[in-house]
């Protein structure tokens, strides 16, 4: 019988539990020629998530949980889960229930039939505001240019990934993750899945627009080194402008005989080169800041406590 893991980082998700774990439970009921491990990664919760998760656990011996010893974000939590995951297959989910379980059925049919990354795509987004619609799109459409491979548009973390993918992935340590660039950059067979994205069942959204911008520049700058270029890009036009611009003041003086002040010209090429510079050495400043923290060689996370089925099957 195979074994699908199922990862789900928590983090204060203690409203949304107890619907998750009936719609799990109901789920299994139409698909019980699997095996299931239900892999909970307790991301530094302040409530009761960990508590309402080893209750469940007594009842249910399909699950298991890893708490780190703090919170150290959903990217994090995401590889931790595929280290202790010991099915032949793993999906993502979020405990807040937009993304349906009832999906994983649609998963595994694909699954069986040869593909290793089985993704949901949205076709619409409910509970989302439209500032997060529009940027979200405006994202995905900068990241597919600048990356140079093809990125999934409208994806989340909802998937299905082969054993052989998740090994993939487990090689990739880098500590500042953009597991969806990621999930392009191993390639293997994909096979999208559309469906409509529900609203949170409970609870408040963990993910500000702060969050998400982070987000946003770990996936652009963890997969390409285009911005570097924006150097050149913007150095070529600047001097054709600024030639154009001196030509038309020397033409105007000879022409119209009406010299232009020197200091509101010399105000306005500091002001445009300060500008420019100080973009630039930002750019500079998220690359060699990310150098520095890979030359520490920390480790990914730390784990406060594990329980769960690896540890049966080492013991055993």
């Amino acid at each position: 019988m195979k074994k699908i893991s199922i990862i789900i980082p928590t983090y204060n998700e203690e409203e949304s539990l107890p619907f998750l774990f009936e719609r799990l439970n109901e789920l299994t009921k139409k698909i019980e020629s699997y095996e299931f491990e239900f892999l909970f990664v307790n991301d530094g919760s302040k409530d009761n998530t960990l508590e309402i998760i080893k209750e469940q656990r007594q009842i249910d011996s399909r699950i298991s949980y890893i708490d780190f010893s703090r919170n150290f974000g959903k990217e994090i939590a995401m590889i931790a889960g595929l280290d202790y995951a010991t099915g032949d297959a793993v999906i993502f989910m979020d405990a807040d229930l937009q993304d349906p379980p009832e999906l994983i059925i649609e998963f595994i049919k694909y699954w069986e039939q040869g593909y290793d990354d089985v993704y949901a795509k949205r076709k619409s987004r409910k509970g989302e505001t439209f500032l997060k619609k529009f940027t979200s799109k405006m994202y995905y459409r900068v990241l597919q240019k600048l990356a140079g491979m093809e990125i999934q548009k409208d994806t989340g973390d909802f998937r299905l990934l082969d054993r052989r993918c998740v090994n993939a992935l487990k090689k990739l340590r880098e500590s500042q993750r953009c597991t969806k660039s990621m999930f392009s950059w191993i390639g293997y067979k994909k096979k999208e899945v559309l469906y409509d994205r529900d609203p949170r069942i409970a609870g408040k959204t963990k993910w500000n627009y702060k969050k998400l911008i982070d987000l946003a520049i770990d996936g652009i700058t963890s997969f390409t080194t285009s911005p570097l270029r924006l150097a050149t890009y913007i150095s070529i036009p600047t001097f054709v402008l600024l030639g154009g611009y001196f030509i038309y003041v020397i033409a105007k003086c000879f022409v119209v005989n009406q010299p232009i002040q020197a200091f509101q010209a010399i105000i306005l090429l500091i002001l445009f080169f300060s500008g420019v510079q100080i973009l630039l050495f930002g750019i500079i400043g998220e690359y060699l800041g990310r150098i520095f923290v890979e030359t520490k060689h920390r480790p990914l996370y730390l784990i406060n406590e594990y329980n769960g089925q690896r540890e049966e099957n080492e013991k055993s």
